[in-house]
């Protein structure tokens, strides 16, 4: 490797946790942002760049291209299907609770689940321009390049994704992240012990849940009683659920014969209810993430 190469790696590696980061809130897809992130490696070393003055936003600029090329194609598919949007959850990012705290905020996307949904409900184009400049700071005639369209437009395509965003946004979770562990605690200990009054008198009485089973099983269940019943199914389980951090936020992760069998995110509310939950009960899936060792 000459000294060109070698520096180029590493100035590569320096803007790998924030391409990633954009990547994951573009795509939802812990695989497909880690492909769209090589693709702009793969890109970077074939291409000159000694006349670019700022290197993190040219391989910003690649990957958004990238990874609106894989919001336009998912598009397409679920267009092409019987249904107008496939059934499916973003993948989750799952941490010990325990782990370092610099690590994680490299290392760990932190943005919700529950916003990630709302995001996949976005056009691409609006998706891309809200992800850029809302939670990225990256000016509109810079995001203008990537979607091929003036600045003027590009602001309209933020705005429009923000007044979807905000009318549709996810409850926000109580930030202290030790009250919400006493909530999620409390829910496993209601689900180890049978106790089904417990378990739902630490739901919010408007609480939403959202199941992925797999092969494009999507169940959305929606208040305390009916959210309750599905949880307490949970109880088989609960003896091998251990404490997690799952985007940020304080969830539930088990294994089965050293198999993932599931993982909960949790939102928590300042009312010390949980407000909603988000389900992964494909074994396949998990399977295929990079998940740690919680014994």
């Amino acid at each position: 490797m000459t000294d060109q190469q070698e520096f180029l790696a590493q100035r590569f590696e320096e803007n790998r946790g924030h391409l990633r980061a954009v990547a994951y809130r573009m795509l939802g897809s812990l695989s497909e942002a880690e492909d769209a992130v090589q693709e702009a490696w793969f890109r970077l070393a074939r291409t000159d760049v000694s006349e670019v003055a700022n290197l993190g936003g040219w391989l910003t600029t690649v990957v958004s291209r990238v990874c609106l090329d894989l919001l336009r194609s998912r598009t397409s598919r679920r267009e092409d299907s019987l249904d107008a949007r496939e059934a499916w959850l973003p993948d989750p990012v799952v941490e010990r609770p325990d782990a370092d705290p610099e690590r994680s905020a490299v290392e760990v996307d932190s943005i919700g689940l529950a916003m990630l949904v709302v995001l996949d409900t976005l056009p691409p184009a609006e998706r891309l321009a809200f992800v850029l400049h809302d939670m990225f700071a990256m000016p509109f005639d810079e995001i203008a390049v990537i979607v091929d369209k003036t600045p003027a437009a590009t602001r309209q395509l933020a705005s429009r994704a923000r007044k979807k965003v905000q009318a549709d946004a996810p409850p926000k979770p109580d930030p202290d992240l030790g009250r919400q562990r006493k909530v999620v605690e409390a829910f496993l200990a209601a689900a180890r012990g049978g106790d089904f009054e417990a378990l739902v008198n630490v739901l919010d009485p408007s609480v939403s849940m959202r199941v992925d089973s797999g092969a494009g099983v999507l169940r959305l269940i929606r208040g305390a009683a009916d959210v309750g019943a599905q949880a307490f199914m949970f109880r088989k389980m609960a003896p091998m659920g251990r404490i997690a951090v799952i985007n940020g936020q304080m969830g539930i992760f088990a294994r089965l014969d050293g198999k993932p069998v599931t993982a909960m995110a949790f939102t928590v509310g300042e009312n010390g209810k949980v407000l909603d939950i988000q389900v992964f009960g494909d074994m396949e899936r998990l399977a295929a993430l990079d998940l740690p060792d919680f014994d």
